[in-house]
């Protein structure tokens, strides 16, 4: 048995050294190109290679990082929006779909929403998720 043990450990450390020296010898447009090959051949979880550029650009434009810093006037703004939205609603929205529909970031929802609820222009009923805004 001790012999077999030693053979398949010898094996996969040879195979791992390949492995290696594959990689190494490769350029990175091919290690790329390899490594987003499984979402053409329809892996699933994966986008299809059509997808993937819009799914890029989607990422890349929706947020990197933190959010720029708002002054007062933005929240306002961004506040005079979520007011009038849920005028035109009156069995109220929550968050999701306030930012659906504004093409808001979900990191510029708790501030503004926190800033409605503090000057009474808004009003909210339930909890978490479950939340439903309404004008006041």
């Amino acid at each position: 048995m001790s012999t077999l043990h030693s053979k398949i450990q010898e094996l996969a450390s040879e195979f791992a050294i390949s492995v290696l020296d594959a990689v190494r010898s490769a350029s990175l447009g091919d290690i790329l190109g390899e490594s987003t090959a499984g979402a053409a051949r329809g892996v699933p979880g994966q986008p299809k290679a059509a997808d993937r550029g819009e799914a890029r650009v989607a990422r890349a434009s929706r947020s990197i990082g933190r959010l720029k810093r708002r002054s007062a006037e933005d929240i306002a703004d961004a506040l005079g929006s979520v007011v009038a939205l849920l005028k035109k609603n009156k069995t109220g929205l929550r968050a999701e779909q306030i930012r659906e529909q504004l093409a808001m970031q979900a990191k510029e929802m708790p501030r503004v929403l926190k800033e409605g609820l503090a000057k009474r222009s808004l009003r909210s009923k339930g909890r978490k998720r479950a939340t439903t805004y309404f004008a006041a």
